[in-house]
């Protein structure tokens, strides 16, 4: 029993002095920074502090997931790519605490003209969807998303996300309709910022379907369906968006927040409007409905909507000859809406169905 003892300790001293006598610098350390060139290159993260994405191809099959360190920066040197995939998507995930991405002007192209037939996720071609998936925290700037086959930027689980400068161009997808499904930012996230960014599409430019403390401003869309608030399904509840300073041209519709005529246990409350400008608009310069998806049809009453303003800097609205200024078609709203700071213009006038709701000011 003794002599196992002493051989014990004397074991345990010689490793001590062995490790002692290896120079600190010699030692395993963590990664200050690594390269992501491909899927396999981006599978552990977990200890880079700094990421530099080079320009490769996710191949079919494929999706790229990344997960830095906490607070790690990440900058793209050159262009993703991605190959034609019976992946479902996202094809592209990061997901960190504080990171601080930085694209550099380059792309996340996900070939959409290999997959449009116009019919977007209703039918057709399997078309993965969305292409890129944030969540976490942290500021993401200056990329561009490029020809994505159908939805394009989903935010979601966010403690507290702002992209800045970014860039949605499926304009490609205008030639023969074949582009559709195409939003830009679709959002089920709280504490979300997109500011100074542009959307060139076949639907949504900005679709909230979930989620509080929400900005949208300073913002371009064109050639889609507006700005909107919804769909709102079941359990779904909308709070505290502030929509400001964006601009909206040759769209099916401006402003717009639509909830699922069967949606339940759910609401949309305190949406502010100030200081949007939208033109070219062909079917509605600004919906409110509970009939999704019709327009204008027979309210459910399970998602009830209150507090909707325009106020502060005017939102002007000019609609074509054929459109409807303001339609608002309610089961289940209430309070009085400012809307002291909105002026449609063209076309002609909508229905008011406001049920327990009242609208002061505006010109409509």
């Amino acid at each position: 029993m003794f002599k196992s003892a002493l051989f014990r300790v004397l074991v345990a001293t010689v490793v001590v002095v062995m490790a002692k006598s290896i120079p600190r610098g010699s030692r395993p350390a963590k990664r200050a920074s690594c390269i992501v060139n491909s899927v396999a290159t981006a599978s552990d993260l977990s200890d880079c502090s700094s990421v530099t994405i080079e320009a490769f191809t996710v191949s079919s099959g494929n999706v790229l997931t990344l997960e830095p360190a906490d607070g790690a920066t990440v900058t793209m040197t050159g262009s993703i790519t991605f190959a034609k995939t019976t992946s479902s998507g996202p094809l592209f995930t990061i997901d960190g605490t504080d990171i601080t991405f930085n694209g550099a002007g380059n792309e996340f192209n996900g070939n959409g003209a290999l997959y449009w037939d116009g019919e977007g996720t209703n039918g057709g071609v399997a078309k993965p969807h969305p292409l890129l998936k944030f969540k976490g925290s942290g500021t993401y700037s200056d990329f561009t998303v490029l020809n994505t086959p159908a939805q394009a930027v989903s935010i979601g689980n966010s403690d507290g996300l702002t992209f800045t400068s970014i860039t949605v161009d499926n304009s490609a997808g205008d030639i023969d309709d074949l582009g559709h499904n195409t939003d830009g930012f679709d959002v089920s996230a709280d504490d979300v910022t997109i500011q100074d960014s542009i959307v060139k599409n076949q639907d949504d430019c900005l679709a909230i379907n979930d989620g509080t403390n929400i900005k949208f401003l300073n913002n371009q869309c064109s050639g889609g369906h507006g700005i909107s608030i919804g769909s709102i399904a079941s359990d779904k509840s909308v709070t505290d968006v502030t929509i400001s300073g964006n601009t909206v041209t040759d769209s099916s519709y401006g402003l717009r927040i639509k909830v699922d005529a069967d949606a339940s246990s759910a609401s949309v409350s305190g949406i502010t409007y100030s200081g949007n400008n939208l033109s070219g608009i062909e079917e509605f310069g600004v919906l409110i409905t509970q009939s999704y998806p019709d327009d204008d049809g027979t309210p459910g009453t399970g998602a009830p909507i209150s507090d909707i303003s325009f106020t502060g800097s005017t939102t002007t609205v000019v609609v074509d000859s054929d459109a409807k200024r303001l339609t608002v078609d309610c089961g289940a709203c209430s309070g009085t809406w400012d809307f002291s700071a909105l002026t449609i213009t063209g076309g002609e006038a909508g229905t008011l169905l406001l049920n327990d709701a009242t609208i002061s000011g505006g010109s409509y």
